[in-house]
C-alpha cells in the first residue's frame, strides 16, 4: 500500500510544479507582451501628437499668408 501512495505523492508534486512553471511563463510572456503593447501606444499617441503639431503649424502659416495677402 505504501508504494501507491508515494507514488500519489510523488504524481501530485509534479503536477503542482509543472502547474507553477505554466503559471510563472504565463506570466512573464504577458509582462513582456504588455510592455511592449505599452511602448507601442505610447510610440502611436506620440507620431499622432506630432502630426497634429504639423497640422496646426501648417494652418497657422497658411493663415498668416492670407492675413499677409490681404494687408499688403
Amino acid at each position: 500500500m505504501e508504494p501507491q501512495r508515494s507514488h500519489a505523492r510523488q504524481m501530485l508534486g509534479s503536477l503542482l510544479v509543472a502547474a507553477a512553471i505554466v503559471v510563472i511563463a504565463i506570466a512573464v510572456v504577458t509582462a513582456k507582451f504588455g510592455a511592449t503593447s505599452v511602448a507601442e501606444q505610447e510610440a502611436r499617441e506620440e507620431r499622432q501628437d506630432q502630426r497634429l503639431d504639423f497640422l496646426e503649424e501648417r494652418r497657422e502659416e497658411s493663415q498668416e499668408r492670407r492675413e499677409d495677402a490681404r494687408g499688403g
